[in-house]
């Protein structure tokens, strides 16, 4: 399921208050964009119970962290709190709690404005390029550059950004 949300080709916002631990934290590390309450406690403490991550969290761990990061917190199992979430990237941004559901609304509305098919080649190009090597995954990108050049909404973008307006993307 982690893997059908990390996947879906649209952007997914997490919205993090309170505890996310263990499957919490997987959960929130397949969205797309993480944004936590200022009182939120996130971490991987599996092996407090004699188990590991089992929804690639240690996978997903480390990528967003890096490897000396994730080693410590998937080998202490110590949570963290949602500002050092925030310093290591485990997060993308904390805010007050009781700002947290406003500023997911602002930022899915934001992002619901942008074009649908580069935002998901975009999601594609991150996600899969980070499993090829550099090389292969630049051309990776070309390719959808060339592919995405030939829409309408490209179209639309360009014609937009000269007209000096807002653009009206439509997914074609």
């Amino acid at each position: 399921m982690f893997a059908a949300v990390e996947q879906l080709g649209k952007p997914v916002i997490a919205a993090i208050n309170g505890y996310a631990l263990g499957g919490g934290c997987e959960l929130a590390m397949a969205c797309t964009i993480r944004l936590a309450a200022d009182t939120a406690l996130i971490g991987q403490p599996e092996i407090n119970l004699g188990i590991i991550p089992g929804y690639a969290g240690s996978q997903r761990l480390a990528r967003l962290v890096g490897k000396g990061k994730a080693m410590e917190l998937l080998l202490t199992g110590a949570p963290v709190s949602a500002a050092e979430a925030h310093r290591i990237g485990l997060v993308n941004r904390v805010v007050g709690v009781s700002a947290l559901m406003n500023e997911v609304r602002a930022l899915a509305d934001q992002l619901a404005r942008n074009a649908p098919i580069a935002m998901r080649y975009i999601l594609d190009v991150v996600n899969r390029g980070l499993e090829m090597p550099l090389a292969e995954a630049a051309d990776y990108e070309a390719t959808l550059f060339g592919l995405i050049a030939a829409t309408d909404d490209m179209r639309e973008g360009t014609r937009a950004f000269l007209d000096k307006r807002k653009p009206e993307f439509k997914g074609r």
